[in-house]
């Protein structure tokens, strides 16, 4: 079901959220994004994730191997853009999905397309956190380490855009902005679980067995 804030939400702020799921998974030897996960695939239950939350919109940047994702994958109420130069690594994505946020969002949170556990609460919660410190960058912590989603206010955009090369991703905006950060604790080491390898996604599988 899908829980977008409408125009009558006490939630004020409006929060596009940017799907990244253009990757070739080279080292997992398949589409990861196409892998089974809970009656669903690990982007399926991402985007299904993001539609239980409180995002005010909800893109998907897919590339490698997007005939075939579109084809398994529901898309209802998404809007799907494809990155030609995905070759070119995630930042290529990144910057496709910040040129297709509405011009009404005041934020972009981006949510990586292997990370199906991160579900709507913490989505929400980081939400909520954004709009309580309005600090352009804000990012999930657990153990000491960052994780994902991260949060980016549209004031950062033409940065992002210009400081994400390669596969850095936002890394670099973060480092010059370190001051502007503002972090979020979290309870669990999911926003780190994504699926790169063929040990990360049976540690997943155990995880779901493992009832987590």
């Amino acid at each position: 079901m899908m829980k977008y804030r409408g125009k009558n939400s006490p939630l004020k702020v409006r929060i596009s959220g940017v799907v990244l799921a253009a990757g070739e998974s080279s080292r997992i030897g398949g589409t990861k994004q196409l892998l089974a996960f809970r009656g669903s695939t690990i982007l399926g239950r991402v985007i299904e994730n993001a539609r239980e939350s409180l995002l005010d919109e909800i893109i998907v940047v897919l590339g490698h191997d997007a005939t075939e994702i579109r084809t398994r994958v529901d898309f209802a109420g998404v809007q799907v853009v494809l990155n030609d130069d995905y070759k070119q690594g995630q930042s290529s994505s990144l910057k496709m999905g910040l040129n297709n946020v509405s011009g009404g969002s005041r934020a972009a949170m981006f949510l990586l397309g292997d990370q199906p556990l991160v579900d709507e609460r913490v989505i929400n919660k980081m939400i909520r956190a954004y709009e309580e410190s309005l600090s352009p960058i804000v990012i999930p912590v657990f153990a000491g380490r960052r994780g994902n989603p991260v949060v980016i206010g549209r004031e950062l955009f033409g940065d992002l855009a210009i400081a994400a090369k390669d596969d850095a991703g936002a890394r670099v905006l973060f480092n010059q902005n370190a001051g502007l950060i503002h972090y979020v604790e979290m309870d669990s080491s999911f926003i780190h679980a994504d699926v790169d390898t063929p040990e990360d996604y049976n540690n997943l599988i155990n995880n779901i067995k493992n009832g987590r």
